[in-house]
């Protein structure tokens, strides 16, 4: 198995974060979103059962979703396409 790819890590709290990596699985790659803890002040993270797995070709899908959010919350204007 290929080693997970860590793409980003976002802080949740002082012990939370949500780690975004590439990981594989069976052979297939996947992007993984998952929360990781830590008990020692940031040295070591763990995984925890709380997350989602996304195949390569649901990767769109979750952008559009995304960006419709983003949209709903008044973070980004809405883009119309002519």
């Amino acid at each position: 198995m290929a080693e997970k790819q860590l793409l980003a890590s976002i802080e949740r709290n002082a012990t939370e974060e949500l780690q975004i990596a590439i990981n594989e699985y069976k052979g297939k790659q996947y992007v993984d979103l998952r929360i990781f803890y830590t008990n020692d002040e940031g040295d070591t993270w763990n995984p925890t059962k709380k997350g989602v797995t996304v195949a390569p070709d649901k990767i769109d899908d979750v952008i559009e979703a995304l960006t419709k959010a983003k949209v709903e919350l008044g973070v980004e204007e809405e883009v119309v396409v002519e």
